[in-house]
């Protein structure tokens, strides 16, 4: 079933922890001292990691057949300076927009995109992700 646009999550906490930033960035094979040491910043794609700390149920679903299933673009935004080590952040899904567009082989292509917001511990927001998941056509045969 689609998820209607304007849908909005349940919050969930993430807790920007220090060992977490380091182990991150060593995945990215980064050696960049802005993400070492007490007073650590995230790289932007950190965020993605986010979703490890969102309780069961918070995450707003696409609806999608996972067969046919893409995920389609990612995008991050900060407004402001990243987020740092001892930050502890809200973060929130909120379907953005639905549309269909045909598919090169026939069928309908369906695209969602779902935004998650991050903000501080004073409600102002500090990022968001932005993806776009997409379902790609049946055979024009099967959608008749």
């Amino acid at each position: 079933m689609s998820t209607p646009v304007g849908t909005v999550g349940t919050e969930w906490e993430v807790v920007v922890e220090r060992g977490k930033i380091r182990e991150f960035a060593a995945a990215m094979q980064s050696d960049l001292p802005a993400y070492q040491g007490p007073d650590a910043v995230i790289p932007p794609t950190f965020l993605a990691s986010a979703v490890q700390w969102a309780p069961e149920g918070a995450r707003i679903g696409h609806g999608f057949d996972r067969r046919r299933l893409l995920h389609g673009e990612q995008e991050y935004r900060l407004f402001g300076p990243p987020p740092r080590v001892g930050q502890v952040l809200r973060a929130q899904d909120r379907v953005e927009d639905r549309y269909e567009k045909p598919g090169k082989r026939g069928g309908t292509m369906k695209f969602v995109v779902i935004v998650t917001e991050f903000r501080d511990e004073e409600g102002a927001l500090v990022a968001e992700a932005r993806a776009t998941y997409i379902e790609t056509a049946k055979p024009a045969k099967e959608e008749a």
